[in-house]
């Protein structure tokens, strides 16, 4: 794995941001833009995946910082069950929900891949920094 020198390096923040991204962009338009609770729930989900990837990594251990990575996971799966809470309120069409949906897996599965690594990366000293 290449070093990673600052958050915005983790490739699963990234993802969070592109998923932040998209949320945002679906969430400004139409009757979603006025379901203020579903908006603001869902944003501030996605909004919590990139917030803890980034402080996990500030946090300057690997244990800690897998901690905050399974947050991190938890949030892209709020973030899924809002999606199926939107699409069923008519907010989202199916290509939507299923755009944003694979945006979340992908985010959840580099996050767990992130966590796997430095669970293994702990039982050889190594840390991430």
């Amino acid at each position: 794995m290449a070093s990673i020198a600052r958050f915005e390096d983790i490739e699963a923040w990234q993802k969070a941001r592109e998923l932040t991204r998209e949320i945002y962009v679906v969430t400004n338009q139409g009757a979603f833009a006025r379901d203020f609770g579903l908006r603001d729930q869902i944003r501030r989900a996605s909004i919590s995946i990139m917030s803890n990837i980034a402080e996990g990594f500030g946090r300057g251990g690997n244990r800690e910082f897998a901690q905050f990575l399974s947050l991190a996971r938890g949030s892209v799966s709020e973030v899924q069950a809002q999606l199926y809470v939107a699409t069923d309120a008519g907010y989202l069409t199916n290509d939507q929900f299923r755009f944003l949906y694979d945006i979340a897996q992908s985010t959840g599965k580099l996050i767990g891949g992130f966590i796997r690594y430095l669970a293994s990366s702990e039982h050889k000293g190594v840390k991430y920094k």
